[in-house]
């Protein structure tokens, strides 16, 4: 009974991801990486800001692309076909916004 136990309780297999975001500068890089690493399973967040892509280590069925990308999305940035959250965005440093983005605005 104590074997089923510890097997029950497991962790699942780290699997990558990358995920395109808005990010735009250091500031973003520290708030996206920031707020990944508060969700329970994200072992690792690197975003390059050359290329805007966060790649995240996570553990599988602690969370999912989905909650990863909501959790992005929550902090004011896009994430890959999720869109900022506006309350969030809205208060982003204006260094941490997207320069002409006229989708933003509007709302």
């Amino acid at each position: 009974m104590l074997a089923g136990n510890l097997f029950a309780q497991s962790p699942g297999k780290l699997t990558e991801i990358k995920i395109k975001t808005s990010a735009q500068c250091e500031q973003c890089k520290n708030r996206i990486e920031g707020a990944l690493a508060f969700e329970k399973g994200v072992k690792r967040a690197d975003l390059n800001l050359e290329t805007k892509i966060v790649t995240v280590i996570y553990t599988t069925g602690k969370t999912d692309p989905s909650k990863l990308r909501k959790v992005i999305s929550k902090t004011g940035y896009d994430a890959d076909d999720v869109k900022a959250d506006q309350d969030a965005y809205k208060k982003l440093p204006a260094c941490c916004k997207m320069p002409d983005d006229q989708e933003h605005k509007q709302h």
